[in-house]
């Protein structure tokens, strides 16, 4: 069955959001919609929709000048197995200590490693990306130096690879929590498959917002590899939910934004300790002030 891409990019979050809304509208229908701020710093968001059949592209057009976006980018997506595709191209990462790898690589986890079993269907939060990586490179450095939290949280938590890291170094409480209810389901099938089920507490929650997240708090460990603006955002309530000496460990950034990002968290009480570029990505490390 052909799949067809249609995207598009405008200024503007209210628009961007209605233009999604819209576009869900069409006749024929796409099968998904997605609305998202692009990452590199212009303040465009990206809008698109998936179809199983040709979309119409004079709607498309009416639509894109309706929201002031920029015309429609139509594709037809060749019919590949990606799941397939990613197996073959996806090689076991490894951070420090970690291993992160999928089933069809389990033959190659070493003696003596952390191993962390990610699926290849479920690609980002693999540890492939900079951001993952450098969360987990930050986490073995803390391990390294013989840190040891008393709880810990992981904020928008995609897969849940860095709580399932922290559970299977520390016998600690740990909560992982995510905006989308669909996340939090493959954390806890992830947590599953790692045997790891009942050591981290699988939530759905925007930033704290959860009462099981304030009353397990204030956290010595925080990871969040979320969005700049996210992180942001986040900067006063981190602060409120970091215990005073603790950590967090933030990503999710280019390399230009991760100035602003700090600068955010030290106005916040934070002091910065530790700064990891990983191609075009960068994590922070900083502890909360006394």
């Amino acid at each position: 069955m052909p799949t067809f891409t249609a995207l598009t990019t405008l200024t503007g979050q209210d628009a961007a959001e209605g233009l999604g809304a819209a576009l869900d509208e069409l006749d024929p229908a796409p099968e998904g919609v997605g609305v998202f701020e692009m990452e590199d710093g212009s303040g465009l968001w990206e809008v698109g929709g998936y179809f199983t059949e040709q979309p119409d592209e004079t709607a498309l057009a009416l639509l894109a000048a309706a929201y002031g976006a920029q015309a429609f980018a139509v594709s037809e997506l060749p019919e590949i197995d990606w799941v397939a595709k990613v197996r073959r191209e996806l090689v076991p990462v490894e951070a420090g200590r970690f291993f992160v790898y999928g089933s069809h690589d389990s033959a190659r986890v070493p003696e003596g490693r952390v191993a962390l079993l990610i699926e290849a269907a479920m690609a980002f939060g693999t540890g492939h990306h900079g951001t993952t990586l450098g969360c987990l490179r930050a986490l073995d450095r803390m391990i390294e130096a013989g840190e040891t939290p008393r709880n810990v949280a992981d904020i928008g938590c995609g897969t849940a690879v860095l709580a399932m890291a922290a559970a299977k170094t520390w016998q600690v409480p740990i909560y992982a929590s995510d905006i989308d209810a669909v996340a939090v389901e493959v954390a806890e099938a992830n947590l599953c498959v790692n045997d790891l089920e009942g050591r981290v507490s699988c939530l759905e929650a925007t930033g704290f917002d959860h009462p099981d997240l304030q009353a397990a708090g204030p956290f010595d460990l925080v990871f969040a590899n979320i969005l700049k603006g996210p992180l942001i955002d986040l900067a006063p309530e981190m602060a409120q939910h970091t215990a005073t000496g603790g950590q967090v460990i933030l990503s999710g950034l280019l390399n230009p934004q991760a100035d602003e990002v700090q600068a955010a968290y030290v106005d916040a009480g934070f002091t910065p300790v530790h700064r990891d570029e990983i191609g075009d990505w960068t994590t922070l490390v900083l502890r909360r002030a006394a």
